[in-house]
C-alpha cells in the first residue's frame, strides 16, 4: 500500500509538471503571434424545418399504419399546393441574452444590419428573445438603438420575454411594436442604480495617503480611496437623477400610454402584474408565439457566430484536458487513500 501511495505521489507530480510545460509554451506561442481582429459570420437555422421535424417525428411513433399514411398523404396535398403558391413571408429570430456591460450587443448590430439588408418591410417580421436583468446604461442604450432600426426600416418587431426583462433590458424590450411575456417573467424596474465602497477609513487607520489629481470641478465626485465629500455625494445623486429621467423619457416615448409615475420607481413585476400598467400586451412564451407564426411565416434563427482561431481552440483543449486530468489525477489519490 506505502508502494502504491508513492506511485501516486510521483503521478500528480509528473501530470503537475507536464500541465504547467503545457501552459508555458501556450503563453508563449500565444504573445509571438500578432493578435488579429476576430472575425465572425452570420449563421442561419431554419426554425420551421425544426418544428416540421418534431411534429413527424412524434407522429411517426404515435400514429397507426394507416393513420400516419392518410398523414402522409394529405401532407403531400398541401406541400403541392404549397409550392404554386406564393412564398411565405418570414419571421427572422434573434436571441439576445445580455450580461451586465452588454457586451453582446456587437452580435446583435451584425443580426440587424443583416436581416434589414434582406428583409421585406411589407410582409417580415422580426421577434427578438429577450432575456436580461440590465447593466450599464451606455451599453443597453446601444443595444436599444439597435432594435430601434429595425422601425427605422419599417420592419414589425415583437420582443419575447420568456424569465426577465429588468431596467436595461426593459429599455431594449420597449421599443419593440409588441411586448409579449411568459406568466412568471420579471419586468420593469425602471430605475438607476450605483453604488461603490470607500475605503478611505481603512487607508487612514493605517497611515496610507491616497492621492487624486483632477482637472475640473467634478471630474471625479465619489471615489474608492479618497475622502467623499457631501458636495460629491450631491452631484452624483444629480447625474443619477438625471440619467433617470433620459430613462423614463425614452420608455416614455416607446410606450406612450404608460402612466410613468406608476412604473418608473424602479419596481419590477411579474409579467401577470405588468400588463395591467401596460409593460406587457400579451401573456404568451416565445414557443407558443412560433408555434402561432409557422403557419403564415417561414421561420428562421439568425445568429452571428466568432470564428475561433486556432490559439482559441487549443486553449478551449488545453482547459479540458486540464480539468479532465485533473478529476482524473483526484479520483486516483482517493483510491490510494480511502
Amino acid at each position: 500500500m506505502e508502494f502504491l501511495y508513492e506511485y501516486g505521489l510521483f503521478f500528480a507530480k509528473t501530470i503537475t509538471f507536464v500541465i504547467a510545460i503545457a501552459v508555458i509554451l501556450t503563453l508563449i506561442v500565444s504573445s509571438a503571434v500578432k493578435p488579429k481582429a476576430k472575425k465572425g459570420e452570420i449563421e442561419i437555422d431554419d426554425l420551421s424545418e425544426q418544428l416540421t421535424n418534431i411534429k413527424e417525428s412524434f407522429l411517426n411513433n404515435t400514429l397507426g399504419k394507416k393513420e400516419l399514411k392518410a398523414y402522409q398523404k394529405q401532407q403531400k396535398l398541401e406541400q403541392k399546393k404549397a409550392e404554386k403558391e406564393a412564398p411565405k413571408s418570414r419571421l427572422y429570430v434573434i436571441d439576445f441574452n445580455g450580461s451586465m456591460d452588454a457586451h453582446e450587443v456587437e452580435s446583435l448590430r451584425e443580426e440587424v444590419t443583416a436581416i434589414i439588408s434582406i428583409a421585406d418591410p411589407k410582409k417580415d417580421k422580426v421577434l427578438v428573445r429577450l432575456e436580461s436583468g440590465g447593466g450599464v446604461v451606455h451599453g443597453y442604450g446601444l443595444a436599444a438603438s439597435q432594435l430601434q432600426r429595425f422601425k427605422s426600416a419599417g420592419i414589425e418587431l415583437t420582443v419575447s420575454i420568456d424569465k426577465v426583462a429588468a431596467s436595461g433590458g426593459y429599455m431594449m424590450a420597449c421599443v419593440a411594436d409588441h411586448i409579449i411575456a411568459a406568466p412568471f417573467a420579471i419586468v420593469g424596474s425602471i430605475g438607476v442604480i450605483a453604488q461603490i465602497p470607500n475605503f478611505n477609513k481603512i487607508l487612514k487607520k493605517n497611515d496610507v495617503d491616497f492621492e487624486q489629481i483632477t482637472a475640473g470641478e467634478f471630474k471625479r465626485t465619489l471615489t474608492l480611496f479618497g475622502e467623499n465629500t457631501d458636495k460629491a455625494r450631491e452631484k452624483f445623486r444629480e447625474e443619477i437623477e438625471q440619467t433617470h429621467v433620459l430613462f423614463k423619457t425614452f420608455v416614455s416615448t416607446q410606450r406612450p400610454s404608460l402612466n410613468m409615475d406608476l412604473v418608473a420607481t424602479g419596481e419590477h413585476w411579474f409579467a401577470t402584474q405588468a400588463i395591467e400598467k401596460g409593460l406587457v400586451d400579451n401573456i404568451k412564451t416565445s414557443d407558443d408565439a412560433l408555434l402561432e407564426q409557422q403557419h403564415q411565416h417561414q421561420i428562421y434563427k439568425v445568429q452571428y457566430k466568432i470564428k475561433k482561431g486556432l490559439s482559441d481552440k487549443f486553449a478551449i483543449g488545453l482547459s479540458h484536458g486540464v480539468n479532465k486530468a485533473g478529476v482524473s489525477l483526484m479520483s486516483k489519490f482517493k483510491a490510494l487513500n480511502p
